[in-house]
């Protein structure tokens, strides 16, 4: 008796895996499925990609198949039952063992019970990895509520999502505070930055195993550091200095602006704790520093700006010629022995066109900057009419990113390390709530089509009411521990000079 358990045990599960129908009728009609996955190339080390079908009356089947020498008897197979569409990750690693299509059948049932066969899919399957994680902070989408949120890291070959620091453990009724700007030094986990605003204000940052609070104000500056980038090999971070605020539009579907009065750059070397303001000019907005991958360029937005009615104080003239704020794109070298830097030069005049850049994030081979474009301001996560953009550093040629471009939102992106993958934030679900979304990037600066981080449950994006804010890659997850964090937020701030 003993030795007939394994095998009934072995027929009962076989019994219960889902099978495809044998009497259908061929629908030349692609599937209905939500997120789309449709045709999207991913990483062999991404979480399974799980969606549901919507056009499913009684009842949905798929299958999961995957030729893997060349052969049909090398075939991979799996089948799911029901609207939802999930398989374990062990099956989807086995799906994306190696580079190439895994085919997508999916089978629907009418009310009557007949089942019809939906056009076949594609999800190819690309031979370039993506890092293991990102990091972004979850956040209400609107402009009233601002300390309920977390940055958290999630690990990209699974669903498994964990808080870096959540706001609330410090913040009280009484004492709000806010936490954003998390960034890394070339996607390493043990050198990070984030900022605490109002209470207990300071910029937190830890570097190989140390942790501090600083403050970065000092007499000269219009603020401290907002907006960072990490240089990519000395221990320095670029900041933007702003003095922002934001108004509201009473006629428009775009209800906020966010608009700078004020903003200058800095350099901040954390060994010395020493800050540095770059040469700036009067009227001039500059915002968004990134810096090239040999640490020799510092790129960045910014915007000349002179006050078009002297009687107004600045702020209320911005506010009223909100739609004649143009950013351009501009450089200055940087010499890493000195830590000084060139004169500005012009890398894409946006303004002469009448539209505004903003957000320059530079490929990793030094060859692609990507960018948002959109018709004004630089915040332009709230503008509809924000895309991404390319430009070929080699040949200056600049192209919409129509592969990766919606009719709604596209704003904050990040490359991967490798170069060959882009993580960005979109608002093109609902119009509504940014989202994550990941393509695929070829030698020659061409991308595929999209898809959207994926969940165990398919509908969690629908459920969930945050935006993802700044996706970034990470190499790793970061260790230090949210209470460990609160520790050093609680505790003095060292001041810099």
């Amino acid at each position: 008796m003993k030795r007939l358990l394994p095998l009934l045990l072995l027929c009962l599960t076989a019994c219960h895996e889902a099978r495809l129908p044998q009497d259908y009728v061929e629908d030349d009609v692609p599937p209905r499925i939500y997120p789309d996955y449709a045709d999207v190339t991913v990483p062999p080390n991404i979480a399974p990609l799980h969606f549901v079908v919507e056009d499913a009356g009684q009842n949905a089947t798929c299958s999961f198949q995957k030729t893997t020498c060349g052969v049909s008897d090398c075939d991979v197979q799996y089948v799911t039952k029901g609207h939802v569409a999930s398989l374990s990750v062990k099956r989807w690693k086995k799906l994306c063992e190696t580079p190439g299509d895994i085919r997508v059948d999916v089978y629907t049932q009418d009310e009557e019970g007949r089942w019809h066969h939906k056009r076949p899919f594609a999800i190819h399957v690309s031979p370039d990895t993506i890092d293991p994680y990102i990091a972004y902070r979850l956040i209400a989408p609107s402009y009233v509520t601002y300390e309920d949120l977390t940055i958290c890291q999630r690990q990209l070959s699974s669903f498994r999502e964990t808080v870096v620091y959540g706001n609330m453990i410090n913040s009280r009724e009484e004492t709000g505070q806010c936490i954003n700007c998390h960034a890394f030094q070339q996607e390493n986990p043990r050198r990070m930055q984030f900022h605490v605003r109002q209470h207990m204000g300071g910029t937190l940052l830890t570097y190989d195993g140390q942790t501090e609070k600083v403050d970065l104000r000092t007499d000269s500056l219009i603020s401290a550091g907002v907006y960072p980038a990490w240089h990519p090999t000395e221990p320095l971070i670029a900041y933007s200095t702003n003095r922002t605020f934001q108004t509201f539009h009473t006629r428009d579907v775009q209800k906020v602006e966010v608009q700078d009065e004020l903003s200058d750059l800095i350099l901040y070397d954390i060994t010395r704790h020493k800050v540095t303001q770059l040469p700036h000019e009067d009227d001039w907005l500059d915002c968004f520093p990134t810096w090239s991958p040999d640490g020799r360029w510092l790129y960045y937005c910014s915007a000349h700006y002179e006050r078009t009615d002297s009687a107004l104080p600045r702020q209320a003239d911005l506010i009223r010629h909100y739609d004649r704020v143009h950013y351009s794109l501009f450089r200055r070298t940087f010499d890493p022995s000195t830590q000084t830097f060139g004169p500005r030069e012009v890398v894409y005049n946006a303004a002469a066109e009448g539209k505004s850049a903003t957000l320059p994030r530079i490929s990793p081979d030094g060859r692609f900057l990507m960018f948002t474009l959109g018709s004004f301001g630089v915040f332009h996560i709230w503008h509809t009419d924000a895309d991404l953009r390319l430009m070929d550093l080699t040949s200056g040629d600049i192209r919409p990113l129509d592969e990766l471009n919606s009719p709604q939102t596209e704003s904050y992106h990040s490359w991967s390390s490798s170069g060959r993958w882009v993580v960005f934030s979109s608002r093109r679900d609902d119009g509504n709530f940014t989202r994550p979304f990941f393509a695929h990037i070829d030698a020659e600066g061409h991308a595929s089509k999209p898809f959207e981080l994926p969940s165990d449950d398919p509908l969690y994006h629908r459920q969930l009411l945050r935006s993802y804010n700044v996706p970034e890659f990470i190499g790793g997850p970061v260790r230090i521990t949210p209470q460990q964090l609160a520790r050093v937020i609680r505790g003095n701030a060292t001041k810099a000079h």
